[in-house]
């Protein structure tokens, strides 16, 4: 597992980093791919925070959490990426039954959180990141596992920019560009 770890207002030792790499190396053993992996620990008004975004097999993991001690605040985490594998795979399991090999072998695109946040009509945040092409189900399943409320991707049967979200009813909406 490759690590890359940053830190803000917080000395990264090198038990925290042991630490950090042990409970994230839990992980290794639900896929067979090499795991990168970039975690950001930091504390702000005495909460210690850690967020941590993982790609594996061209799937992307983040989960975030805040507690008043950074150990805990690794485990919590360790355990809500584990949790996201998990249920990546149980989903992967229910489309490959019967005739369904190449769903196997899907890949997710790869999406940033919160692209952009607005104060006073002005652009606060730019996030940038890789876009591959989807299909829809495969977006539906990127977006449930980061937990988000809307997904952008590129139709990989329209060869389009889409957006992807979810309606209050539970269901998705999908927006679609007209030339």
């Amino acid at each position: 597992m490759q690590v890359a770890v940053r830190g803000k207002n917080i000395e990264i030792t090198r038990a925290l980093r042991e630490y950090l790499e042990k409970k994230l190396g839990k992980i290794e053993k639900f896929v067979d791919h090499p795991i990168q992996a970039q975690v950001n620990l930091y504390v702000e008004r005495g909460r210690h925070i850690v967020e941590v975004t993982a790609e594996v097999n061209g799937l992307i993991l983040r989960g975030e959490e805040a507690t008043n001690d950074m150990y805990a605040s690794i485990d919590l985490v360790a355990d809500k990426l584990e949790k996201q594998l998990q249920r990546y795979r149980s989903r992967l399991r229910r489309r490959s039954a019967p005739g369904a090999e190449a769903e196997a072998q899907m890949a997710a695109a790869s999406e940033g959180e919160e692209a952009v946040a607005e104060v006073d009509g002005k652009v606060v945040k730019v996030k940038r990141f890789p876009v591959k092409p989807v299909t829809v189900d495969e977006a539906i399943l990127q977006m449930d596992l980061l937990s988000h409320d809307f997904f952008v991707f590129v139709n990989s049967e329209t060869g389009t920019v889409n957006v992807l979200y979810r309606r209050h009813d539970g269901n998705y909406g999908l927006l679609e560009p007209e030339y």
